[in-house]
């Protein structure tokens, strides 16, 4: 498979496929491909894995892409931003936040990826629920805004919102602690928690939070009472 990301604040990824090479994504995903692509839509695995990927933001079924010949299947976000390619190993899988999984190639595998150090589980928020690729291929990302990426060493750890994580290594963990004084919490405009990642791994991540933007629109609708 070969690829090329193009476009800027609206970008798309353009696959070009062998005979028999298939491209997995959700419903929606795709924004154009040639006529000898064979399109096959599957639960991904047993029930349990598709309703995790419900779970973690995603569609219970995923559309694989055959090529027939040599093809080519182009892939969009559904929001400004960034694609970004990974490389998923056996020894190197990928946690992603919520929505943030594009298309990969059929070697990887998309399940629910829960958070259960400290108080993430309680006040996580969108980083409660988040999805775990596996497997080995590329996989495709769409990052909100621009991508930020910082490679951490052992113990390194990076404070952020939640919102603004992409994507870790499989071998960072992620926590969460309690905002310090008073007066920050009541006056700061930063919400109670922040997101420690620490690592050894890489992080990716993302200037515009979906949540956040969503919940400043809501804000600023009037209210019809």
């Amino acid at each position: 498979m070969r690829y090329e990301i193009t476009g800027e604040n609206a970008p798309v990824v353009i696959c070009h496929l062998e005979d028999g090479e298939s491209m997995i994504t959700q419903g929606g995903g795709m924004a154009w491909m040639s006529p000898n692509m064979d399109m096959r839509t599957d639960g991904g695995g047993s029930l349990g894995k598709a309703l995790g990927r419900m779970f973690s933001g995603e569609r219970i079924f995923q559309n694989i892409y055959t090529a027939k010949g040599e093809g080519m299947i182009a892939f969009a976000p559904s929001f400004p931003g960034q694609i970004i390619a990974l490389d998923v190993t056996p020894e190197q899988p990928i946690v992603l936040q919520k929505r943030a999984f594009l298309a990969s190639e059929s070697g990887v595998q998309l399940s629910t990826y829960l958070q259960k150090k400290g108080m993430v589980g309680f006040f996580g928020g969108e980083g409660f629920i988040m999805q775990k690729v596996t497997g080995q291929g590329k996989v495709f990302i769409e990052v909100d805004g621009s991508a930020v990426t910082y490679e951490l060493g052992e113990g390194e750890q990076l404070v952020v919102d939640t919102g603004t994580l992409a994507a870790m290594d499989g071998t960072c963990s992620m926590d969460v602690v309690a905002v310090k004084g008073a007066k920050n919490i009541l006056f700061g405009g930063e919400g109670l928690f922040n997101t420690v990642i620490t690592g050894p791994g890489k992080v990716v991540l993302q200037t515009i939070s979906f949540t956040n933007l969503v919940n400043a629109i809501a804000a600023s609708i009037p209210s019809s009472n």
